[in-house]
Formats: C-alpha cells, sequence, structure tokens
C-alpha cells in the first residue's frame, strides 16, 4: 500500500491534488511527507473533531447528500459553519481532482477511498484529495474502460 501510494502521488499534479514532499523507508518503518494544509480535513470542517462519521465507501454524490443534509451542524475548533459558498467549491474541487485522476492524467487513478477525512483543505478551502493507499493505477484508458464494465459492490 505505501509503495502503490507514492507511486500514485507522485505521478500526478493538481491543484486539487496533495503535494507529496518527500517519503522514508527505514526498516519496517514508512513515512510520507505532504504540504501542510492549514484547515484540515473535510471531515473536521463539517463535523468538528469529536463528533466523527466513518463511512467505509461512498461517491461525490453521497458526499454531497451528507454536506447538504448536515448543513450547519459543526462543532469542535471550527467557529462557524461553512457557507454553501465554501461547500460548493470544496465539492468542484474534489470533483476536478477526480476528473484529473480519471481522464486527464498520463497514469490513470482510480482513489477508490473518497470519503470526508481524505479531502483535505487549504488556507482557502480548497479541496486537495489526499490518502492515496487504496488507489488503483491503470496505464491506459483501456483499461479503465473494461474496469467499468466489471463494477460490483452496492
Amino acid at each position: 500500500q505505501f509503495l502503490n501510494e507514492v507511486k500514485a502521488i507522485s505521478s500526478v499534479q493538481h491543484r486539487n491534488l496533495v503535494k507529496l514532499l518527500g517519503c522514508s523507508m527505514e526498516g519496517t518503518e514508512r513515512l510520507l511527507v505532504y504540504e501542510l494544509l492549514k484547515n484540515n480535513s473535510l471531515e473536521n470542517a463539517l463535523f468538528g473533531t469529536f463528533d466523527r462519521l466513518y463511512v467505509c465507501t461512498f461517491d461525490l454524490f453521497i458526499l454531497l447528500q451528507i454536506v447538504l443534509k448536515l448543513a450547519g451542524r459543526v462543532s469542535g475548533p471550527v467557529e462557524k459553519p461553512l457557507s454553501w459558498e465554501t461547500r460548493h467549491n470544496i465539492l468542484l474541487g474534489t470533483a476536478r481532482g477526480l476528473a484529473y485522476l480519471h481522464e486527464d492524467s498520463q497514469i490513470r487513478i482510480v482513489h477508490r477511498d473518497i470519503k470526508p477525512s481524505n479531502i483535505l483543505l487549504d488556507e482557502f478551502y480548497e479541496a486537495k484529495i489526499a490518502d492515496f493507499g487504496l488507489a488503483r493505477l491503470f496505464e491506459s484508458s483501456h483499461q479503465l474502460e473494461v474496469l467499468t464494465t466489471k463494477a460490483a459492490g452496492t
């Protein structure tokens, strides 16, 4: 999983993807160094530190439903709820990042773990997709097309 994440994130650059600054493999220890993002994660912005929602798998449609349903529900370190404009911009940034991974990057990448804790927010609340540990890499768009015809799960 570690090498998969290093390969995935180091092969792509986009304003809505977290930047990998470096990595270390010493013995059994593994370390990834990412850019520091001031506003933590979407999960923290929506639910605060202690009020967490754990979701194993979902897509952007469900993410949008959660954002709309929980409008204004914030606890923990966030002082006020995210505005609708900010929420909309976070959703658009996440969608742009995913579109880049699926359609525009040289190596096509399917993230497979999109959830609020993996959407990080910079100082302007711009979304950056993080945690590529479960990502699948495809050398060509043809491989990706074959994958989509073999859908499984709920």
